[in-house]
C-alpha cells in the first residue's frame, strides 16, 4: 500500500520513501511490532495522508516540486529498503523493502509514470539510505521496460552515515545500542538485503554491508543523486552513544562531535550535489520549515532548482556551472548550530526552545577558551554566534 496524489498536467514525479531506523533479529523485530506497529504493519495507516514540505502541493511551502505527482510509500518493511525475502518457516517476519519499490513502480507505469520526463526518488532516515541502495536498479527497472526517457535521480536526506568508532563502545543489544556496521551487518543476513551490483562487486563477497554506507556506495552510482545531511545528525550522534541529555558534554564529548562535522564534511567534498548544514537536527525534506535553512545565503529548495537547471544543462552541452546557482553547499562553521538558520533547539527534557548561547552553555561549552582558540575576544564570538537568533 503506497499513497498517491496525481497532478495530471506535470511529467514529473516525486516517490518518497519513509524512514524509520530498523530491526535486524528476531527479538527487536518484536519489540518494534509491540511499540511501533505502524512501521511494521498497514494495518493502522490512515485512509489519506497530508504531504508536507517536498511532498506539500502548497507553492509556499513547496516551490520546487509542489505541481509533480506525489507518491508516499510508507516503511513496513524495517530492512533500510533492501530485503528480498518473505515469510518462511524460519522467518517469523518479511522484509522485502526492495521488492516493495519494484511493484509499487510496476503499478504506477499504468497511472501515468511512463510518460514521466523526471521521476525524482527521494526518503529520509532509513528511506535516504535506502534511495541510495535503489535508485540505480528503479532506473534499470524502467529501462527493461523500455521507457528509456524517464530521468531518474535520487535525493537522500539524512541517510548518509559513517562507520566511525563510537565515542563510547557498546555490545550490539539493541536497535540504539548497536554499532551501525555491525547493526547492517546482522541485517543483511537477517532480511537477505541486496545491494547494487557494482557496489557488491568493490567489496569482498560477506562485505556487501560498506554499500549501506553513503561515501562507499555513491561513486559507484549511475544516476545523479542530491545529498542532504546535517553535519551533526542526531541519529549518528544516537547510535554513535553520545547522548544530549541534561548534563553539560564532557570535553571528550564535544570534541567528538566536532570531529564527527569534520569527518562528514569531508566525506562530501566529492559529491557534486549536496546541502549540509552545521545543525543538530535529523530529517528536513518532509518538514514544513525546509525553506527555512540556509548555507551559505541558498535554500534547500534553492539548491534543488540550481541542480534541476544543471542537469537541464548537462544534457545539452556540459557548460561550466551555473552562475549565481549553487549545488555543493556545505557549512565551514565547527559546531552544531553555529549556522543561524538551524532550526531550534528544543531541550530534550524540559521541551524549552533554547537559542545557540543556552544551548552552547547547556553543552557545557566554554566561551572563554573557543574564543581563546579562534583568537578572537570572547564578546566578538558571542556576537557571531547569537547574529540572527
Amino acid at each position: 500500500r503506497y499513497y498517491l496524489k496525481e497532478s495530471k498536467g506535470s511529467r514529473r514525479w516525486l516517490l518518497f520513501l519513509e524512514g524509520g531506523w530498523y530491526c535486524f533479529n528476531r527479538e527487536n523485530c518484536d519489540t518494534r511490532y509491540d511499540t511501533m506497529r505502524r512501521l511494521m504493519s498497514s494495518r493502522e495507516w490512515p485512509a489519506t495522508r497530508v504531504g508536507t514540505g517536498i511532498l506539500s502541493s502548497q507553492p509556499e511551502e513547496n516551490p520546487h516540486w509542489w505541481n509533480a505527482n506525489m507518491v508516499f510509500i510508507p516503511y513496513c518493511s524495517s530492512d533500510v529498503w533492501s530485503g528480498a525475502s518473505s515469510k518462511s518457516e524460519k522467518n517469523e517476519y518479511a522484509f522485502m523493502g526492495a521488492l516493495i519499490i519494484q511493484e509499487v513502480i510496476k503499478e504506477l507505469v499504468g497511472k501515468g509514470l511512463n510518460t514521466a520526463k523526471v521521476l525524482l526518488l527521494a526518503g529520509s532516515s532509513a528511506g535516504g539510505t535506502g534511495v541510495l541502495l535503489n535508485v540505480d536498479r528503479v532506473a534499470e527497472q524502467l529501462e527493461e521496460m523500455g521507457y528509456q526517457g524517464i530521468q531518474v535521480r535520487g535525493l537522500a536526506d539524512s541517510g548518509w552515515f559513517l562507520d566511525n568508532k563510537q565515542y563510547r563502545r557498546t555490545d550490539c543489544i539493541d536497535t540504539i545500542t548497536c554499532a551501525p556496521t555491525e547493526a547492517i551487518r546482522r541485517g543483511i543476513r537477517y532480511w537477505n538485503g541486496i545491494v547494487p551490483e557494482r557496489c557488491k562487486l568493490q567489496f569482498k563477497e560477506g562485505e556487501e554491508w560498506n554499500c549501506f554506507f553513503g561515501y562507499k556506495i555513491y561513486p559507484t552510482l549511475r544516476c545523479p543523486v542530491f545529498v542532504v545531511q546535517w553535519l551533526f545528525d542526531e541519529a549518528q550522534l544516537t547510535v554513535d552513544n553520545v547522548h544530549l541529555t541534561g548534563q553539560p558534554v564532557q570535553e571528550g564529548q564535544w570534541l567528538y562531535i566536532q570531529n564527527l562535522g569534520r569527518e562528514l564534511r569531508n566525506t562530501l567534498k566529492d559529491v557534486t550535489a549536496s546541502f549540509a548544514p552545521a545543525c543538530l537536527s535529523h530529517e528536513i525534506i518532509t518538514r514544513n520549515h525546509w525553506t527555512d535553512i540556509q548555507v551559505k545565503g541558498t535554500s534547500l529548495p534553492r539548491a534543488l532548482h540550481c541542480w534541476d537547471r544543471s542537469l537541464h544543462e548537462s544534457n545539452k552541452n556540459g557548460k561550466a556551472p551555473l552562475k549565481g546557482c549553487p549545488i555543493h553547499l556545505i557549512d565551514s562553521c565547527p559546531w552544531p548550530h553555529c549556522n543561524p538558520s538551524c532550526p531550534t533547539i528544543r531541550d530534550q527534557f524540559t521541551g524549552q526552545e533554547m537559542n545557540v548561547i543556552q544551548f552552547l552553555m547547556h553543552m557545557g561549552f566554554d566561551v572563554q577558551k573557543m574564543a581563546q582558540q579562534q583568537g578572537l575576544e570572547p564578546s566578538k564570538l558571542l556576537g557571531m554566534l547569537s547574529s540572527d537568533n
